[in-house]
């Protein structure tokens, strides 16, 4: 029962329902949903928490044997079950051989990250010398600015969008103060319309026809970690290079959750981290990308041994030979630990393919979109009804597979309640509890078993008002 390519979510969940003679929310369409997820079998790849195990259970509601409900891969993914193994393997040759392991091995410490690095190549969509794994996203985001952020009297702003992640927010002032640069008339931040949680991308190029000839810079999210809005990436890019501005992302939320297509974009520069859907670990390895059209062009402001080329490295004469293009902007050696806990997750991703992850994505979240608004959508005749507002949005073309969920009762005590029951997510200020089910390692019965829970903490709350 593989959906059509123009097939909603919506309309699958009913078509499969109509098939099982049940209703759309009945357990069966999600269990029906996994026997037919051809991507079912990566979710034994990774280890998924018990219940038992989770600091806020309360173990009288729950089976403690049981499987957490983990909607929490857009902060911090799963572990792969390779990494244990990558990573001994690498502290055993330490251990027998000490500094030889810098040129033995499959993953030889000196070109660590080098050896991996091919990996990322489809999950950006780039060539493989426009990516580097190095560093950690904030660090590369500063690097990457100080060759590409060069302003000039006329040309002295950066253009990023509202409530953009604290670290870029943070990046892009500190980058301003750097050159002397006010704040507030360099900052331009894009806002949503009054009333309205998402952008609207008429906005955003409204704002860079008016203002491109003023912007040095456009720094944008691929997809903002609150409302999980996906930005139009190519539309931005196109307008912007029209005005002659850079144009990068950040790309946190967005790398290894949607497809990317750098590279055929025209992208002048990304970075992102690999902790979240690429599943690396906390502080794992960040990347990052310079367009091969910029290749002899951008040079690192701040070189470091390892922006040197290989072939002459280790000849020590202080006479750098600068290797082109991102590869130059790399500092330090690669934490071959880090490496391996990457390594392991990237080589799933290559077998899964980020084609068939999205194409399961829509459905996935599509299918929790559609029984939130099934049992949550606003009923006039009983206004005492727990709300749920969905604020991502509806578009699949527009989001990935996070739902940002918003409530007429306390978030917190909503909160609190699903992690007392195992419903692994987070809450973000002002008022949105995000919800994650990532296609890797989630199911539709994951999806299945939060509504149910869900709809719990809400009868519950409706019981005590």
């Amino acid at each position: 029962m593989e959906p059509s390519p123009l097939e909603l979510p919506a309309d699958t969940v009913q078509r499969m329902a109509a098939a099982l003679q049940c209703h759309p929310t009945d357990e069966r369409v999600a269990l029906q949903l996994d026997k037919e997820d051809k991507l079912r079998h990566f979710r034994e790849y990774f280890y998924i928490p018990k219940m038992q195990d989770l600091p806020p259970i309360d173990l009288s509601l729950v089976n403690k044997d049981e499987n957490a409900i983990y909607f929490l891969g857009n902060s911090l993914g799963l572990q792969p079950k390779m990494v244990k193994t990558y990573i001994e393997e690498e502290l055993d040759k330490w251990a027998k051989m000490g500094g030889y392991g810098h040129d033995i091995g499959k993953r030889p410490w000196i070109v660590g990250d080098e050896i991996i690095v091919g990996l990322m190549k489809d999950i950006v969509g780039a060539n493989e010398k426009e990516i580097a794994l190095m560093n950690a996203l904030t660090v590369n985001l500063h690097l990457l600015l100080l060759s590409f952020f060069k302003p000039t009297p006329k040309r002295y702003k950066i253009l990023l969008e509202a409530k953009a992640f604290p670290s870029d927010h943070y990046a892009i002032e500190s980058q301003l103060q750097l050159h002397g640069l006010n704040i507030e008339e360099s900052m331009r931040i894009i806002k949503p319309r009054e009333g309205e949680e998402i952008l609207r991308i008429e906005d955003i190029l409204e704002v860079i026809e008016k203002e491109g000839d003023s912007i040095a810079v456009i720094l944008f999210s691929g997809l903002h970690f609150y409302t999980g809005q996906l930005f139009n990436m190519p539309a931005i890019t196109k307008a912007g290079q029209a005005k002659g501005c850079f144009v990068g992302f950040d790309l946190a939320h967005a790398v290894g959750n949607v497809e990317l297509h750098l590279h055929d974009w025209g992208v002048d520069f990304a970075c992102w981290c690999s902790y979240k859907y690429l599943n690396s670990g906390a502080g794992g390895l960040a990347g990052a990308f310079v367009h091969e059209k910029h290749t002899h062009k951008i040079k690192p402001a701040l070189v470091g041994w390892f922006g040197h080329d290989l072939s002459t490295r280790f000849q020590m004469d202080n006479k750098l030979q600068l290797t082109p293009g991102v590869s130059g902007f790399r500092i330090s050696n690669p934490p071959i630990l880090l490496v391996c806990s990457l390594h392991a997750s990237l080589e799933i991703f290559k077998q899964a393919t980020m084609k068939a992850l999205r194409r399961k994505s829509i459905l996935l979240t599509g299918y929790l979109e559609y029984l939130i608004k099934h049992y949550y959508s606003k009923d006039k005749a009983d206004t005492k009804k727990p709300m749920v507002n969905i604020i991502t949005p509806s578009r699949v073309e527009d989001r990935g597979c996070q739902l940002t969920l918003t409530f007429s009762v306390s978030k917190k005590n909503v909160f609190q309640e699903l992690e007392k029951r195992g419903v692994v997510c987070d809450k973000r200020e002002p008022n949105g509890i995000r919800v994650a089910p990532v296609p890797l390692y989630n199911s539709f019965h994951d999806v299945y078993r939060f509504i149910n829970l869900l709809n719990s903490v809400l009868d519950s709350t409706q019981t005590k008002n």
